[in-house]
């Protein structure tokens, strides 16, 4: 599909019935907003327009940041044809009719610019179709990704492409997007004199989470219950609060964002920031996430993160989450929060987690490791016979309820002696830092130590 063989019918198509977001979509970077990292003065986006040499390229960011945008712009700026696909509906067949046309196109000494959208849903033999084409040169490929292209898009086409990395706009540059589309008569809303305070149109950006598609179909939304005056129409800021509703920031749950609203979570609370946690848990209920999601991930930071330092943490959490159950979502939340808040208060250590990681190390590096005689059972009079258990020393016969001595370690006798777990300074671990000590010294006079 040629977006640009007839520029003429391109800007009128605009006006017609298009979305307010279609129709305010910029032309040139100079009218393009947000980005400035990538299209300011001097910027890599910006000398391939004004250069009109566009390279292959992956533009990997949220949605109504203007991936496509680019694509056109860049597209118009270098005078290539622009053939674009989405990865959604295009399959292999699609893609080799766009490599015919690039090869008419090339006959014609016109480059073809390959827009695909959502590249990141390519499978592997639609991604090997496309490889030979981008590295000749006859394609030049912008894709554009929601997802992290590391994970979603093959090596080898990866590696034919920069990566760009757009970002949410934020809140001043929606405003400024919002009220360029109110002022503009051609395009725009400004035919109908709408006017719009600050405080109204932050309202829209807000509830925009960074996406200029939606801010502006919001506001088109809104503009169906603006208010006639002597001075034209006035956007009411109620009736614009009416028209968002309740939103919730709606995100896929197999995507990057799910994982990194968990990551922040997780990072919150072994920080002993209980504020960001509750922040991250609001907002990925919110948009969709199971709670119990954020249960199994706390059941985790009880044992890796506050372990002995507070030995009530993973009880706690296993409240919390028979809770939810018992309770209900509504009221199981507050359950969560709870643990949460806990778990973030809570002293930190982990010397679980370290005393685990070496003592999997330890076995894996000692795989035929024996159990010694005196601690395995004897069920059987064979067992029995071949000295299974003799000398076993029951703690709770012994002073102190503790066999001291080494030669009762319970440590294979055929391996160097090791230490996994060091209690910390912290909480309740500093007393089990006391009594190892303790058991130390008992150890120390067991075995005629002075």
């Amino acid at each position: 599909m040629d977006l640009f063989a007839d520029d003429a019918s391109r800007g009128e198509s605009r006006t017609d019935n298009a979305p307010l977001a279609y129709r305010m979509r910029p032309r040139t970077l100079d009218d393009y907003i947000g980005q400035q990292a990538l299209v300011g003065p001097d910027k890599p986006l910006r000398r391939m327009a004004e250069t009109a040499s566009v390279r292959s390229m992956i533009l990997w960011g949220p949605p109504g940041v203007g991936k496509t945008t680019l694509a056109e712009i860049l597209a118009e700026a270098s005078g290539a044809r622009l053939e674009q696909l989405s990865a959604v509906m295009a399959g292999v067949k699609d893609i080799r009719a766009a490599v015919e046309r690039a090869r008419e196109g090339q006959m014609r000494e016109r480059q073809t610019l390959l827009f695909l959208d959502e590249i990141h849903r390519l499978n592997k033999s639609q991604q090997d179709a496309l490889l030979p084409h981008v590295e000749s040169g006859l394609l030049t490929l912008i894709g554009a990704t929601t997802e992290n292209p590391s994970f979603e898009v093959n090596s080898a086409l990866l590696s034919r492409a920069r990566v760009y990395v757009l970002k949410t706009l934020d809140e001043s540059e929606l405003i400024t997007v919002l009220k360029r589309a109110l002022g503009n008569e051609t395009l725009g809303l400004g035919a109908r004199n709408i006017r719009a305070s600050d405080d109204t149109l932050s309202i829209l950006a807000r509830a925009a989470s960074g996406d200029a598609r939606r801010a502006l179909g919001l506001l088109e939304t809104a503009c169906d219950f603006a208010k006639s005056d002597e001075h034209g129409e006035h956007l009411d800021r109620d009736a614009v609060v009416e028209v968002i509703g309740h939103q919730g920031a709606a995100f896929d749950k197999q995507g990057e964002h799910y994982y990194d609203l968990l990551s922040a979570i997780h990072k919150s609370v072994r920080s002993s920031r209980p504020d960001s946690a509750l922040l991250y848990i609001a907002q990925f209920i919110s948009g969709g996430g199971d709670p119990l999601d954020i249960v199994r991930r706390l059941a985790a930071i009880a044992s890796e993160d506050v372990g002995n330092a507070d030995p009530r943490a993973l009880p706690l959490v296993i409240s919390a989450w028979d809770a939810y159950l018992r309770l209900g979502d509504y009221e199981g939340q507050r359950a969560i929060a709870h643990a949460a808040i806990h778990l973030a208060i809570a002293p930190k250590s982990n010397r679980i987690d370290q005393a685990w990681s070496q003592a999997k190390a330890f076995v894996a590096q000692h795989p035929d490791l024996e159990v010694p005689v005196y601690l395995r059972n004897a069920p059987t009079q064979l067992m029995s016979s071949l000295g299974y258990g003799d000398g076993y020393r029951y703690a709770h016969s012994e002073p102190n309820g503790y066999p001291a001595g080494a030669e009762h370690d319970c440590w294979p006798p055929e391996l160097p002696r090791t230490r996994f777990y060091e209690p910390s300074d912290y909480g309740q671990e500093k007393r089990f830092q006391q009594m190892q000590a303790w058991r130390e010294e008992l150890d120390r006079q067991a075995d005629g130590g002075a």
